[in-house]
């Protein structure tokens, strides 16, 4: 009877072991709820961080910016459900990509939100991003009409910018966070260093399912060592409540046109970012590019969780890169794992003190965990450039786009002078890549038959 069960759970060991890396099937609690919450802790930080700034540009009370808490952690939660295990809109409309896509509060809104809402307050900042979140609804039903402006060298060069932003966000990270007072100093680096090693230790030498969990096991010894050096702070655990519902409709939604237009053009920006990082994780775990089912309905599926957000009292929502870089560099891509995280994250909606405790984390603790998830994303737009091919014609288009994408983008000051419309574009560089390798492609159009035919089977995957 013994043997019996060893072999039964050698069996159950080794079958988890091939499901975590295939799209379906159920993995024991065991092994699928550590590797979603590492997910979770890579991102929580990232998802809350958007709402607290805009809560202190609105001069929100203590009461208010809780409610966003909670809200922005309910709706991540949903929409990466719906990503997961999309809905189907008749016979032809899918909302949500049905990979493993974790969503959280885009970072991309936080300046313009922070102007409109010191000028106008949270109730124009949620009505404006409500109205502008239609702008991806259509970029997600007309995507295969569309999808000709977005070829594999766009995206590409979309990724890779997407990845060095990350990377400057991981140091910062590193570093103990821009604006701590101890930024730099000796104790956030030594825990963020001490982080990373353990996670690079992990992943070289651990097997199974420690080295699987090597981000979880990271975090979670890091926080406890940060803790140890008086460098988390319980109050705000000690002071959040046990239990609350995320109520719709908290703040009175007001309206402004200026605003709208304003937060319409960053939807595509959103709608661009969930492309890339749609295909990063199709390029890392299954080895092909996104098809247009699954690119357009991870599009619907952001423009939903933002429209849903707006309503739920939270920022816009977009696929996490940090995410898709811990995909990448696990090759974890089973969704019933990733939804043992979007558990997490809906439960952390209505328990605001676990959602204290995951706040909690020092920043030094997060960016040596992931900062090397972030070098991933960067690598996964290098090998869709390499798919489409270095011929002349794709050399000078990147030289163009990286050109003014990366360089014009990095340096605001000298656009300042150009129109209100272009500085807007270059203002942000992942919008600025864009933009400018879609106009490139355009104006050096495919006509060598080799660079057809390498386009060609770079769509494919």
């Amino acid at each position: 009877m013994n043997g019996e069960t060893r072999m039964d759970r050698q069996t159950r060991r080794e079958r988890d072991r091939k499901l975590i890396y295939e799209l379906e099937g159920r993995p024991s609690f065991a092994v699928a709820f550590p590797l979603g919450l590492q997910h979770v802790l890579a991102m929580f930080t990232s998802n809350l961080a958007p709402i607290l700034i805009i809560a202190a540009a609105c001069s929100l009370n203590g009461a208010d910016t809780v409610v966003m808490v909670q809200c922005a952690m309910f709706v991540s939660g949903l929409t990466t459900f719906i990503q997961l295990y999309p809905l189907r809109l008749g016979k032809k409309t899918r909302v949500g990509a049905g990979l493993p896509i974790v969503m959280g509060t885009s970072f991309a809104f936080v300046p313009t939100v922070s102007a409109i809402g010191a000028a106008h307050g949270i109730g124009t900042v949620l009505g404006s991003c409500l109205v502008g979140s239609l702008t991806e609804v259509f970029m997600g039903l007309y995507y295969k009409y569309i999808r000709h402006l977005f070829p594999p060298l766009v995206v590409g060069c979309t990724l890779v910018t997407i990845g060095v932003n990350l990377l400057g966000v991981g140091v910062n990270y590193f570093a103990g966070g821009v604006g701590s007072p101890t930024y730099g100093s000796i104790e956030n680096l030594s825990v963020a260093f001490f982080v990373f090693a353990l996670v690079v230790i992990l992943q070289r030498f651990g097997k199974g399912l420690v080295k699987n969990s090597a981000i979880l096991i990271g975090l979670v010894a890091g926080y406890i060592v940060a803790a140890c050096m008086g460098m988390v702070d319980v109050t705000p655990i000690r002071e959040a409540a046990w239990f609350g519902i995320p109520l719709p409709m908290h703040f009175k939604l007001e309206f402004s046109l200026p605003a709208i237009i304003s937060l319409a053009a960053l939807y595509v920006t959103s709608g661009l970012e969930t492309i890339g990082n749609t295909s990063g994780i199709t390029i890392a775990g299954f080895d092909r590019e996104a098809t247009d089912e699954e690119t357009a309905g991870a599009i619907m599926a952001d423009a939903l969780g933002s429209t849903t957000a707006a309503v739920f009292n939270a920022l816009p929502n977009t696929a996490f890169g940090q995410n898709a870089g811990i995909v990448a560099m696990t090759g974890i891509v089973n969704k019933w794992c990733i939804a043992m995280g979007a558990f997490v994250l809906l439960t952390a909606g209505f328990f605001p003190k676990l959602g204290a405790i995951f706040a909690a984390i020092p920043n030094c603790v997060l960016g040596g965990a992931i900062i090397t998830v972030f070098g991933m994303i960067l690598i996964n737009g290098m090998k869709m450039i390499s798919k489409a091919g270095f011929s002349e014609r794709n050399i000078m288009a990147m030289g163009i786009t990286f050109a003014f994408g990366l360089g014009m983008a990095t340096h605001p000051e000298a656009v300042a002078a150009l129109p209100s419309g272009l500085r807007f574009i270059f203002s942000d560089s992942v919008t600025a890549t864009c933009i400018t390798a879609i106009l490139a492609n355009l104006i050096f159009p495919l006509k060598d038959a080799e660079d057809i035919e390498r386009a060609k089977e770079a769509m494919r995957g």
